[in-house]
């Protein structure tokens, strides 16, 4: 609905089934073998890093965004640069999420 308020959008679209993360995936037997074969990490290893990539793309959308914006808010960048950024960012990930409007952001991060 297009005329429905961005607040009641968001949170509709953040208690919905699909927030736009990947399920929990078990480190892929064949990629920890590819690794240790192209790498000098032990099994134990690539198998770390392995579920370290899948648990920070598994980030949920609203978290990635408030994590994101805090980190952005330190380096001293104001909101409008920030969103922006924030944009894109989302766009190009593995598993992007669907596009979100500014005054959605901001209702992620302040509420």
């Amino acid at each position: 609905m297009p005329c429905e308020p961005a607040r009641y959008r968001a949170t509709r679209w953040q208690l919905s089934p699909l927030r736009c993360t990947i399920a929990q995936v078990p480190a892929d037997d064949d990629l920890v073998a590819h690794l240790v074969r192209s790498t000098p990490l032990t099994p134990n290893e690539a198998a770390r890093v392995v579920a370290e990539v899948v648990a920070y793309y598994g980030e949920a959308v609203p978290d990635y965004v408030r994590r994101r914006h805090a980190e952005l808010k330190h380096r001293g960048l104001t909101n409008d640069r920030i969103f922006d950024e924030i944009t894109a960012e989302l766009a190009a990930r593995r598993f992007a999420a669907p596009p979100l409007s500014v005054r959605q952001l901001r209702r992620l991060v302040y509420g």
